[in-house]
């Protein structure tokens, strides 16, 4: 049998790209359309936190059109990752602004939080209105994107922010929020998260009625930040598509933030979406692991110096010195990309970009301007124009038009009922 020529081996493995005339298009030029075509859709801006942690949520003299000025070395703040001329050049076209309030306040402190967090916001949006339009469905997010503005929506994160009422989530949702992240890093007297000691294995049962409450609104059900067994109990319950608003695959980083295979698959039976995360310990497995060998030294030096301090703080300067602290990259952001799509299918990822909440520090993604470097990278990898759309924004369009015909569909259901605490 004949050996092919070297030109049919390069011929039958080269990645090809839409072509314009004659001339092959570059990664750039194919990122740089699809985000023309569908703007990039964020699952996850903490803005309203930098408001609340560094203004106390008073706008005067905030300008959100250039925030570059913002950093605060006393307090150890750099300036903050977004503004408005950032998210015109990051291509950024519809955001979910998180409504974070700290998960260490009591309910009723969080209930009233989570409030000044939706007013500010809205008064920011309010402000902005050349360039900014407030949305709450679809539809709004459409009639934005054809006014040139950016469509901004309202999510909260951690389900603290309800006082375990099924009331007030509706009247959250009466008052803009269209998703609810079930948990923060501290479980919820209703739902374990990812990051604390189990208490519930996965949910009870209010918290899966809650799931079936928020579906039958119309308020998508976040499962970032929850566990693995409250992911399948809400999986289990749900009947209209589910989101992880900001995770990663933990195929790729083994971070329990991340989302496991086995809910990969099921995210694909639900028809929801992994929207991937750029928190740097959640990219990159080098960088957590690094992270988790610091803290290991640090208890074994303040272990065997408990008298001698500054001794243990030399040792530990030693220890990073032939230690280089591992830096999470645009490309490992890829990888979270790509693991998903090869696992489940392009059909299923958006982004969740985590920006001034935690997502400081990776190399390439400065700050909300740098979107089009991650499509770049894609479309290097090969990932074709319309797989490209769907990342950005198509996919997160189709999940919130599903989650909207299934409330349509069940507007005459009665209200699920739970007791009230006091």
């Amino acid at each position: 049998m004949s050996r092919p020529s070297l030109l049919a081996l390069v011929l039958a493995t080269a990645v090809t790209w839409p072509v314009s005339g004659h001339a092959a298009s570059s990664p750039a030029d194919v990122a740089a359309a699809a985000l023309r075509n569908a703007p990039v859709w964020d699952g996850h801006n903490d803005v309203p936190e930098q408001l609340r942690e560094r203004r106390q949520d008073l706008l005067a003299g905030f300008d959100f059109a250039d925030t570059m000025n913002t950093a605060d070395p006393e307090s150890g703040k750099g300036p903050m990752q977004t503004d408005l001329a950032r998210l015109r050049e990051g291509k950024v076209g519809a955001q979910f602004w998180s409504v974070y309030v700290s998960a260490m306040l009591n309910e009723q402190q969080a209930v009233q939080a989570t409030m000044e967090q939706i007013d500010v916001m809205k008064r920011i949006i309010a402000a902005h209105p050349d360039e900014m339009m407030y949305a709450t469905s679809s539809a709004e997010v459409e009639a934005a994107r054809k006014a040139g503005k950016i469509a901004s929506l309202i999510g909260m994160e951690g389900g603290h922010s309800i006082g375990s009422s099924l009331g007030v989530v509706r009247q959250m949702y009466e008052l803009g929020a269209r998703y609810l992240t079930l948990t923060h890093f501290k479980n919820t007297p209703w739902a374990d998260s990812a990051t604390d000691a189990p208490e519930h294995d996965g949910m009870t049962d209010f918290g899966k009625d809650l799931v079936r409450e928020m579906q039958r609104i119309g308020m998508l059900v976040d499962l970032s930040h929850v566990s693995p067994k409250t992911m399948a109990d809400a999986l289990d319950v749900a009947r209209a598509p589910v989101i992880f608003s900001h995770s990663g695959a933990q195929g790729v980083d083994g971070h329990p933030r991340n989302v496991p295979d086995a809910i990969l698959d099921r995210i694909k039976a639900n028809r929801g979406i992994v929207m991937v995360n750029f928190y740097p310990s959640y990219v990159s497995e080098e960088l957590r692991q690094w992270q988790a060998s610091r803290l290991g030294e640090a208890a074994r030096l303040k272990s065997l110096y408990p008298n001698a301090p500054e001794t243990a703080e030399a040792g530990m300067e030693s220890w990073i010195s032939a230690h280089p602290k591992p830096v999470a990259t645009v490309a490992q952001i890829a990888d979270h990309v790509e693991y998903i799509a090869k696992r489940i299918g392009t059909d299923y990822i958006g982004l969740g970009g985590d920006f001034d909440g935690g997502s400081v520090g990776v190399e390439g993604m400065p700050d909300v301007s740098a979107y089009p470097a991650l499509f770049t990278e894609l479309a290097r990898r090969g990932f074709a124009q319309d797989d490209l759309e769907k990342i950005s924004s198509r996919n997160m369009m189709r999940v919130l038009k599903a989650a909207e015909a299934y409330a349509k569909a069940h507007a005459q259901d009665p209200a699920i009922e739970s007791p009230t605490a006091f």
